[in-house]
């Protein structure tokens, strides 16, 4: 899909990548209204202006899903106050049932804490770890070297590990090594 992309192969690329594209915007924007909502935008984005696209369709619109992210960001100024993390006792009791509750309070207490991240450490640990991408694919998409991407992700594990550290109903710990 290189070059302008047409209605088909936008309709293509979201049949192919369109669940991994919805979990990465859900992660940058911290809720799933949020993040179709980043998605469309972004989408809007690339439908207005189709020529700017050079080569790599989803690149791009990963570009722009980052970038709308952080204008999200930067628009609203400064973090709102921490939010209560998780419930008391009783939801650590429901975390350890069988049916799969645990492993999405897992995943709902893990976005809570990338909320809690400054935004370039948060589009830095979701494109690292989540993403799976390597530093460069990182700096590049975030238009900064890769150092800047190495010291975010080390800020951030270590915020992270911080924070679920004072969490201690959290259930998971994250790996000292992971870096």
């Amino acid at each position: 899909m290189g070059g302008t992309p047409t209605g088909a192969d936008l309709e293509r690329l979201l049949a192919e990548r369109g669940t991994q594209l919805m979990r990465v915007a859900i992660a940058l924007a911290g809720g799933r209204e949020a993040g179709e909502d980043l998605l469309q935008a972004a989408l809007e984005r690339l439908l207005r202006k189709p020529r700017q696209v050079d080569q790599d369709t989803e690149g791009y619109l990963r570009q722009v899903l980052y970038n709308l992210a952080a204008d999200g960001w930067r628009r609203r100024g400064r973090w709102r106050q921490r939010l209560p993390l998780l419930r008391a006792q009783a939801s650590q009791a429901s975390a350890q049932a069988s049916d799969g509750a645990d492993v999405v309070d897992l995943r709902d207490a893990l976005v809570r804490l990338l909320r809690q991240l400054p935004p370039r450490q948060r589009a830095v640990i979701v494109l690292r770890y989540w993403e799976q991408r390597t530093e460069a694919e990182t700096a590049a998409l975030l238009g900064c070297s890769e150092g800047t991407v190495k010291s975010a992700a080390s800020r951030g594990l270590r915020q992270l590990r911080e924070l679920a550290g004072a969490q201690a109903n959290l259930g998971f710990e994250l790996a000292e090594g992971t870096s």
